[in-house]
């Protein structure tokens, strides 16, 4: 089994801060890339961030050089720091890793939970 567990969402007011935490857990061989997504009302879900197992980067266009993804491979964690946040960052945040389980052959996606991040005043 794998989970995955994201925390600090939360209520920020714009031009604020939040950082985001996905740490994944149970019986994880490996991780290829790590990512964050977010899915706001009535619209579909739409990559923000990835994060390669070496560190390399990708963003989408609404976040490069607001938002910055990083992770901790020793602790199987990763993050996103959000900066200078607008009300059009409003969303549930899912964090997503391709992870090789112990005794699997094949990589496969888990998903977060969800959480939620509103900026509003």
């Amino acid at each position: 089994q794998v989970q995955l567990v994201e925390s600090g969402g939360g209520l920020v007011q714009p031009g604020g801060s939040l950082t985001l935490s996905c740490a994944a857990s149970g019986s994880i061989r490996s991780i290829n890339a790590m990512a964050w997504y977010r899915q706001a009302p009535g619209k579909q879900r739409e990559l923000v961030a990835v994060i390669s197992r070496s560190g390399s980067t990708n963003y989408a266009d609404s976040v490069k050089g607001r938002f910055t993804i990083s992770r901790d491979n020793a602790v199987n964690t990763v993050y996103v720091q959000m900066n200078s946040l607008k009300p059009e960052d409003t969303a549930v945040y899912y964090c997503n890793a391709n992870i090789l389980q112990y005794g699997s052959i094949n990589y496969r996606d888990y998903w977060g939970q969800g959480t939620q991040v509103t900026v509003s005043s």
